[in-house]
């Protein structure tokens, strides 16, 4: 145990030391079993030694932590680095029973790793992401249990700022294969959807859920998604986009109106013509869910009344307080946040927020795209096609010299004056 403990804190060399001439003894001796065991044992540790990573010039101690978080939860990994080399990791996923900032998350966390921790266990720095508040309270809660000087801080440049990210790259990879766990435990999503159905008292278990979000910059490029959560797991397959037609200018309200009833217009027909492959729109949700609060509740109610589907079970989370408004009650429902119920919710408006999200941009990209090379004198359809499939983007493109674009044969050079032009105005 206190070779363990010794290499454990960066002191190898001791330990291999021991090993050496411990196998040499045992050669010496004719136990030449013994002594291959402990060959093997110092060519692992000697693997060990070069896995370990050297994050500094110097051989200082100290904690790198670092954390990804989104509503509910966050996934929180500690490197230990002794020596200069990381000689240690630690995870954990923490629940966020309230709401929190990070600064205010950054101290809980340091109080849940260093609570019960001995002097040995606290090393002269601890580097975090963002600072706690009050920062000199927790170095002085440090400080305390080391018996010295304890300083917590941000790394700005070098080494150790080079190991905050590869720790956060951890806790991102970490927190995806959390919730894959959690997505794939058939028991967690079946309690998850009864707590859903009791939380909004809906008449049947939600085993299909559709989310709508919308989603606009400016009023420009006004686009909808659709997202489908099926027995608690995303149906790709069903999630649909939609680029609004018929409102200009920043309506979020209209736009939902829109999405909704081209959505469930399709159901109706579908519905008449019978479900058969191929069918888009032929299934309806158990729960209809809106990003928004009361405004966007009352534009789904509207929709579904006017289109005979009543019912359909409606619902609208805001994202400020996690509040999940419903029809006909003033007051919003408040789900405990470490609720599955809420997790599901959370997780499924997220997903249609990020599809939203991706396809707005595509739009504003093909949009900006198409209006610079638009423009240019004597660049026809053929001539703009060939220039993104040979050079990518209109950012490489920005990128060339007016020579590299006068020596394209087939582009005139007065084209390509005009084209360098009209790219670096």
């Amino acid at each position: 145990m206190a070779d363990l403990l010794e290499f454990l804190d960066g002191e190898h060399a001791p330990v291999l030391d021991r090993l050496d001439k411990a196998m040499h003894g045992c050669a010496d001796a004719l136990e030449f079993e013994r002594a291959a065991r402990l060959r093997d044992q110092i060519t692992s540790v000697r693997k060990v030694i070069e896995r370990q990573q050297m994050v500094g010039a110097r051989a200082e101690d100290f904690d790198c932590i670092s954390m990804v978080e989104d509503a509910l939860e966050a996934s929180v990994q500690l490197f230990l680095v002794r020596k200069g080399r990381v000689v240690g990791r630690k995870g954990l996923v923490v629940d966020k029973v309230e709401d929190v900032t990070t600064p205010a998350l950054v101290g809980l966390i340091l109080e849940q790793v260093y609570g019960g921790a001995t002097a040995e266990d606290v090393p002269r720095e601890v580097l975090v992401p963002v600072l706690p508040e009050d920062p000199s309270l927790y170095e002085a809660f440090l400080g305390t249990t080391r018996g010295s000087k304890v300083r917590v801080r941000v790394p700005q440049r070098g080494a150790k700022r080079e190991l905050l990210g590869t720790v956060t790259r951890n806790a991102e990879d970490a927190f995806a294969r959390h919730k894959l766990r959690r997505a794939s435990d058939h028991n967690a999503r079946a309690r998850a959807l009864t707590a859903l159905q009791d939380a909004l008292g809906l008449p049947e278990a939600p085993l299909r859920v559709e989310c709508f979000d919308i989603s606009n910059l400016q009023g420009t490029e006004i686009v909808g998604s659709m997202v489908v959560m099926e027995d608690g797991l995303a149906k790709r397959a069903d999630y649909r986009r939609f680029k609004v037609r018929s409102q200009e200018g920043q309506d979020d309200f209209a736009a939902m109106e829109e999405v909704l009833t081209r959505r469930f217009r399709r159901y109706l027909v579908e519905r008449e013509e019978g479900a058969r492959k191929g069918k888009r729109f032929s299934y309806p949700p158990n729960l209809l869910l809106v990003d928004g609060g009361k405004g966007q509740l009352g534009v789904a109610v509207r929709v579904l009344e006017e289109l005979g589907l009543e019912d359909i079970s409606v619902a609208a989370l805001a994202k400020r307080f996690e509040e999940v408004h419903l029809p006909d009650q003033p007051e919003p429902v408040r789900i405990p946040r470490d609720s599955e119920a809420l997790y599901l919710l959370q997780q499924v408006r997220d997903e249609a927020h990020r599809f939203a999200i991706t396809y707005h941009r595509q739009l504003r990209g093909k949009k900006m795209t198409r209006s610079v090379l638009d423009e240019v004198p004597g660049l026809g359809p053929a001539r703009r096609t060939r220039l993104l499939k040979q050079f990518g983007s209109v950012k490489r493109l920005r990128e060339q010299s007016p020579d590299d674009l006068r020596a394209l044969p087939w582009l005139p050079d007065r084209v390509a004056d005009s084209l360098y032009e009209h790219l670096h105005r």
